[in-house]
């Protein structure tokens, strides 16, 4: 029921680049699979997001609205996967095809 509740508080994803590359805003945040000065793993409503650069900071990350602000220098952005909506209910409907 939360995790419902969760879903239907999320925004669909959205991203939003700025100020020269140097701010990088984002809804629609599910999880952040790991993250150094050089990437940010991200999964998104869109599916995993991958975010390459350098100095890279998570300035805020907010699970409950899908929140997440990154700063640093963006030099690419990369997609992956398929969206959350078009995944099988992890390793069982993976199986279960």
């Amino acid at each position: 029921m939360a995790d419902e509740k969760q879903a239907a508080t999320r925004r669909k994803h959205q991203l939003s680049l700025k100020n020269d590359r140097q701010a990088l805003t984002m809804e629609g945040v599910v999880n952040v699979e790991s993250f150094d000065d050089q990437e940010v793993v991200v999964e998104t409503d869109a599916g995993m997001l991958f975010v390459r650069g350098e100095n890279l900071h998570i300035k805020e990350l907010n699970l409950e609205t899908g929140a997440l602000q990154v700063t640093g220098t963006v030099h690419g952005l990369e997609y992956a996967g398929d969206t959350i909506a078009k995944k099988g209910k992890g390793l069982l409907g993976r199986l279960f095809r």
